[in-house]
Order: C-alpha cells, then sequence, then structure tokens
C-alpha cells in the first residue's frame, strides 16, 4: 500500500469515533439508573424500549440512553444519579427501588424525572398528587408493596393447615420493608398465623437464612418485593426447592424459574409505561402535569411441576384463577 493512501485510511478511522460521537451528541440522550445489574433487567428493558417505539422513539435512532447499574448496591445509587445530572442527560429514569427517584429529586429540581416504583409516592412524599404531581418527577406506580396480604392469602390457599411462615426481606430497603412487614403482620394476626422475619442483604446471607429456615421446619416461605432479592431469583428459587420450602413470590420471573407460586404486576408492562411517559416528555410533555399512571395489570402464575415436587394438591380452583399454569 502506498504511503499517501495508508495515511488517508488512518485520518479516516481516527475520524469516525469523532463523528459517531458527534451523532450521539444531538440525540436527545435519557439517563436510565437502577439499584440492579443489566443481566437482570432484560424483560424490563425490552419493556421499556417497546413503549418508547410506541411513542415514536428508537434508541440510538432518535434518542440515546445512558446507563447507570449499581450492581445490587443501594449505597451506589444517589452518586450514579449525580453522574447522570452532571452529563445533563434530558431525562432520567429511576428504578429498582424509590432510592433513586428521592436521589434523583435531591440532586436536580430541572431535569425530568420518570421513576417506577412499588409503593405510593404520595404516602411516601415523593409527589404531593397522583394527578398532579407537581415539580419535575412523574411515574409509575405498580403497587407491588401493596400486594402482600394477597400474596401471603395465596399462599395459605396452597397451605391451608400452615399455621408458622417465614418472611424474608431486605432490611437495606428500609422504606419498603416497614410497610411490608406492618400488613404482613397485619394479615398473620387476622390469620391465626405466627411469622418469623428474616433478613438478607447478600448472597452468602441468603444461604445462612434459608438454612435457619429449614432448621426451623416453616411450613412456607413469603420473599418481599425487592430490587436485590429479585436479581437473586435464581439463587432463592433453588433453595427453596433444595429444602423442599413452598414460597410465594411477586413477579412471574420467579416461577418461570421454578418458583411455587408468584402474583403481581406485570412489570414488563409497567416499563412499557415508563417509555411512554419519556416519549411524552421529549415531545414537551411536562412531569408536573402527568398524572402517576397505575400499573393495572396484575398476574399469577403458578408452577404446576414445581407443586408436583413439593407433593402439594392444588384446588381446581386456584388453578382456574391463575393467568398462567406452568407444566
Amino acid at each position: 500500500m502506498r504511503r499517501r493512501e495508508f495515511i488517508g485510511l488512518v485520518a479516516s478511522a481516527a475520524a469516525l469515533p469523532v463523528t459517531a460521537n458527534a451523532q450521539q451528541r444531538s440525540l436527545p440522550v435519557i439517563g436510565f439508573v437502577d439499584s440492579r445489574s443489566i443481566e437482570s433487567m432484560g424483560n424490563r428493558l425490552r419493556g421499556f424500549r417497546r413503549g418508547l417505539e410506541e411513542s415514536g422513539h428508537r434508541e440510538g435512532q432518535t434518542v440515546a440512553i445512558e446507563y447507570r447499574w449499581a450492581d445490587s448496591r443501594m449505597d451506589r445509587v444517589p452518586d450514579l444519579v449525580v453522574d447522570l445530572v452532571q452529563q445533563r442527560v434530558d431525562i432520567i429514569v429511576t428504578s429498582g427501588g424509590i432510592i433513586g427517584a428521592f436521589a434523583a429529586k435531591a440532586a436536580t429540581p430541572s431535569i425530568p424525572i420518570v421513576f417506577l416504583a412499588a409503593q405510593d409516592p404520595v404516602k411516601l412524599g415523593l409527589v404531593g398528587s397522583p394527578a398532579r404531581p407537581g415539580g419535575n418527577l412523574t411515574g409509575v406506580n405498580f403497587f407491588n408493596t401493596e400486594l402482600a396480604p394477597k400474596q401471603f392469602e395465596l399462599l395459605r390457599a396452597i397451605l391451608p393447615e400452615s399455621r408458622r411462615i417465614a418472611v424474608l426481606v431486605d432490611p437495606a430497603d428500609r422504606t419498603n420493608t416497614e410497610a411490608i412487614l406492618q400488613d404482613m403482620d397485619a394479615v398473620a394476626h387476622a390469620n391465626s398465623v405466627q411469622i418469623k422475619v428474616f433478613k438478607a442483604s447478600t448472597s452468602r446471607e441468603i444461604d445462612a437464612e434459608f438454612e435457619k429456615i429449614a432448621q426451623e421446619h416453616f411450613d412456607g416461605l413469603f420473599v418481599e418485593q425487592n430490587p436485590f432479592l429479585n436479581s437473586r431469583r435464581i439463587q432463592l428459587v433453588q433453595l427453596a426447592a433444595h429444602y423442599s420450602i413452598p414460597a410465594v413470590y411477586s413477579g412471574r420471573e420467579f416461577a418461570e424459574v421454578g418458583g411455587l407460586i408468584s402474583y403481581g404486576s406485570d412489570i414488563a408492562e409497567a416499563y412499557r409505561q415508563v417509555g411512554l411517559y419519556c416519549g411524552r416528555v421529549l415531545k414537551g410533555a411536562k412531569p408536573a402535569d402527568l398524572p402517576i399512571m397505575q400499573s393495572s395489570k396484575l398476574e399469577l402464575v403458578i408452577n404446576a411441576q414445581t407443586a408436583r415436587m413439593l407433593k402439594l394438591q392444588l384446588s381446581p380452583q386456584l388453578l382456574a384463577r391463575a393467568d398462567e399454569v406452568i407444566e
């Protein structure tokens, strides 16, 4: 190759990243922060991108997305949010726990924030009103925390003779845990059932707590709706199978990997709604004028194969109520 041609090729290659970066910067940017790792987010991200596309936007073509993952370290979330604010993104999306929404609210009064919350954001003090949130925040409430009593009732429907139920929570997610335990105390008392709380914020702690649950011979297990515990769903389901403990979970992702029963919001649909709201903000809508959306699509999923492994008899009535029975 001639020297002049070689120099020309090198110059062209060197210019490509600059051109790509310039094109990327010309697009509006969504900053997306989550307390988990990307490996646990596949179905959620598909829902989010579907919502964006339905609003007329496609990642990499009409909008860029800057992702930040805390890898199940909740203490990292505020710093990740601050980083996105410093990057001057056009929208901040927070999910994987309410801590991200509060961190974003504290970090910027101007950048639009779209959050996903398992609890009522008005009760939490995150927004003033569901109809008119005010300020620069809006989002989707998927109510999984409020569903704890119903999940408990479903576990009791499978285990009508149960008298002792273990409850596994993540103490690092204090606000969520306190709300769930209040509801659990009330429903347990009403059903004359004893509950005992087990706490785990790491993978090793999950192993240790399951060993205690098995040693104390609890009839069943309730697993808290929580970003960290969700990210450890395969470990949780495998341990429940190893110790033959019937367990109820908050999302279908647990039942899909072998969990006995799950009841909760269609999480992919909730993320689709977040994507739709981001699209509306990109078109000029103000978060203050966008009411808090309620993710009303709930689903009951039963893993019949796991029930057989645990030698449980599922009533025809319960099976008929299920949105899906996994065989």
